[in-house]
């Protein structure tokens, strides 16, 4: 996920607290964990919940049986079930355009989707170039209608398209051995970074070829990529660990054993999150501290905006 959407929404919070100097981490506990900013909040479903974003009218998360929900001021609502296709394939990924007034979604048996959330016009992109393998993940850059799309295969491939996800517009690529691509995420037009699951790190300065930049020797699986500059990228993986890259070198941030499935930073990384398994989130304020949350099940993915949000399993969403 990127920092756009978020920019969009206005300014972000900050919140700290001191840390281990062995690890950078520090684990919450009494009085600490009684004072979490997390709140539960009522979900309209009970599937996992894969993605959540910030569109210029509201945050929609997405996710199994292919639901889209809105945050509205009445609370979490569906508005798709069954995603683009009707045939309820689940959704992995989402992202939103430049201009925030269309949402992409992509997820299994090659379903992609883009919402208008002005009009409520659900289009149907799904299975490009009659590719019906799972999509992990998308990032949409561009204003409405003149998008370019980028998803992540499970077969290892990326998929694009500069003209908006039209009929005969798509190629692909197979940057790394054939691992799945488990997230995109791209800062401008055609420049982004991919993580596969062959522990690599992929970026393109043109969104049809792609360079390995690491990374050698993490011994873990990389599931969420913050792409803010070709020197500043941020990783969230198994075990806890975290990389950042400054254009030098990879710095690691060891947070515990909670598989970290998803990481928002900002541009100045001054602030960011990311949340994985057990309930777990860490904020980034200098270093990174766990949080208390009011839920223990494992969280997919996070949002940062005027109210920061993560959603996970059994349609968990928690907000602050």
């Amino acid at each position: 996920m990127s920092d756009r959407t978020a920019t969009r929404r206005g300014a972000l919070k900050g919140i700290g607290a001191t840390v281990a100097a062995a690890t950078g981490i520090t684990a919450l506990s009494g009085s600490a964990a009684a004072q979490s900013p997390w709140t539960a909040v009522e979900s309209p479903t009970g599937n996992t919940l894969h993605d959540v974003e910030y569109t210029d009218e509201s945050a929609y998360a997405v996710g199994g049986g292919g639901v889209v929900l809105e945050r509205t001021p009445l609370g979490w609502q569906k508005i798709v079930d069954g995603g683009p296709t009707g045939n309820g394939n689940s959704l992995y990924g989402a992202d939103v355009t430049d201009d925030g007034k269309r949402l992409w979604f992509v997820g299994s048996s090659g379903a992609i989707g883009e919402y208008d959330v002005e009009s409520g016009v659900l289009t149907d992109h799904s299975a490009p170039m009659d590719v019906t393998n799972n999509f992990n993940d998308v990032s949409v850059t561009g204003q409405a209608g003149e998008a370019n799309v980028y998803v992540a295969g499970d077969s290892g491939k990326l998929y694009y398209s500069f003209e908006n996800g039209a009929s005969q517009t798509w190629e692909y690529v197979t940057p790394g051995s054939g691992s799945a691509i488990n997230a995109v995420d791209f800062f401008g037009d055609r420049k982004g970074h991919i993580v596969d699951g062959n522990k690599c790190v992929f970026r393109t300065a043109d969104g049809a070829t792609w360079d390995k930049i690491g990374l050698a020797d993490a011994n873990v699986n990389f599931y969420g990529v913050d792409s803010d500059g070709f020197d500043d990228v941020w990783i969230s993986g198994g075990g806890g660990m975290i990389f950042h890259w400054d254009g030098v070198e990879w710095t690691p941030a060891d947070t515990g054993d909670a598989g970290l499935r998803d990481i928002e930073v900002t541009d100045d990384d001054g602030d960011g999150l990311t949340v994985g398994g057990g309930g777990k989130v860490y904020d980034l304020d200098e270093k990174w501290t766990q949080q208390a949350t009011p839920s223990g099940q494992n969280l997919k993915a996070v949002v940062r905006g005027e109210t920061d949000i993560a959603v996970g399993a059994g349609g968990t969403i928690v907000e602050r």
